[in-house]
């Protein structure tokens, strides 16, 4: 099973990405009812390992916290843009939410992640996109701001892939409840 890390958004958060998801020809927009912020993929994991990883996300203990979002933007990768996304705001609690997941998917036997953590909401995937339609698109969505949205858990999510992109169901949800 394909399995990732992440926070599940509010409907009207949603509802509000869904008015960033057009002006690009050739994109796949992500239905709004599955966008969300990745903490952590992991990737192709057995049932064991789900478990381990299970187990050792239910220990972290941390506060809720507010989210902020804001701008637009694109990855590139050889020169093709490949990823539309919804910019998140600086935030200490996510990062250090984000360090502990991290540390919980080491201690499952997991290898580090291995590149800086950049908090993003992918909004569309591109097969042949370019920096003319990601440059339209941010000049186009560069005043998008929502928030803020409260945290108060976070999810295991299995990513079940298929011809249309990804259906994502939530396998446990660890709440954020220290005092």
């Amino acid at each position: 099973m394909r399995v990732f890390v992440g926070i599940a958004l509010p409907g009207d958060l949603q509802d509000r990405l869904s008015d960033l998801q057009s002006g690009v020809a050739g994109a796949r927009w992500l239905d709004p009812d599955s966008l969300h912020l990745t903490l952590r993929f992991v990737g192709d994991v057995s049932e064991p390992e789900a478990a381990d990883l299970d187990a050792e996300l239910s220990l972290i203990q941390d506060r809720a916290f507010d989210l902020h979002l804001s701008g637009v933007g694109a990855f590139e990768r050889k020169r093709r843009v490949h990823a539309l996304w919804a910019g998140v705001e600086k935030s200490d609690a996510l990062v250090h939410l984000q360090a502990k997941v991290e540390q919980a998917v080491v201690r499952a036997g997991f290898e580090p992640m291995g590149r800086k953590y950049k908090p993003h909401i992918t909004v569309a995937r591109l097969k042949n996109g370019t920096g003319q339609d990601a440059g339209t698109y941010m000049e186009a969505h560069n005043a998008f701001a929502a928030g803020p949205v409260r945290v108060e858990a976070f999810t295991l999510f299995q990513s079940h892939l298929n011809r249309d992109g990804a259906r994502y169901e939530a396998l446990a949800e660890y709440p954020l409840t220290m005092p």
